[in-house]
């Protein structure tokens, strides 16, 4: 359906730009063949399909989709379209494949004219906006002190006092002490 240039001119402009789930390519709106890719950046999810909505704007035309580059996000290779009022393409994107991108180029005018779409293959949790991570559980100190922090007290006390005294008794217990914490700790939590 053709529609009144300055109604469809409203319609595109509330519109965004995009579709619910795809994205909107004006042909023979600026001119001739003319080939309006999208502004904002053109993103895909492995598993579902990029849907392209093709808006024609002028006489019939004929168009070339092809994509040599996206072997390993899509089975998708090459597509010749003809367009009269508007069209939707749908390429379906690989559950398995990983992220990155590739283009898709479609020709019209019989090679006349090109353009090149980019295409963002991302997963969902980088489309999402990110959440603040959760830490695993901490323990809580409650009532009584931690053993070892008892006996690296002791320890501490004990080493203090070798330095000031010269006792060697003193040095000897402090580590023994330490070593002991150390190993009461670490064999009571298995």
């Amino acid at each position: 359906m053709n529609l009144p240039l300055p109604v469809t001119m409203l319609l595109s402009s509330v519109g965004g730009g995009s579709v619910v789930g795809g994205y909107e390519i004006y042909l023979n709106r600026t001119g001739i063949n003319s080939i309006d890719i999208p502004r904002e950046k053109v993103l895909a999810e492995p598993g579902t399909g990029l849907v392209l909505k093709f808006l024609n704007r002028g006489a019939p035309i004929h168009i070339t989709i092809t994509s040599a580059n996206a072997s390993i996000f899509t089975d998708f290779f090459h597509e010749n379209m003809y367009i009269v009022d508007e069209a939707v393409l749908s390429i379906p994107i690989r559950k398995d494949c990983g992220e990155g991108s590739f283009e898709l180029e479609i020709i019209a005018g019989y090679g006349a004219v090109k353009a090149a779409l980019p295409v963002s293959v991302l997963s969902l949790q980088h489309l999402r906006p990110k959440v603040q991570e959760e830490y695993p559980m901490q323990p809580v100190a409650r009532g009584r002190p931690h053993l070892l922090m008892v006996t690296m007290g002791i320890g501490l006390i004990l080493y203090c006092g070798w330095l000031y005294s010269d006792i060697e008794l003193l040095n000897i217990a402090s580590f023994i002490i330490l070593i002991v914490g150390a190993l009461y700790t670490w064999y009571r939590h298995r």
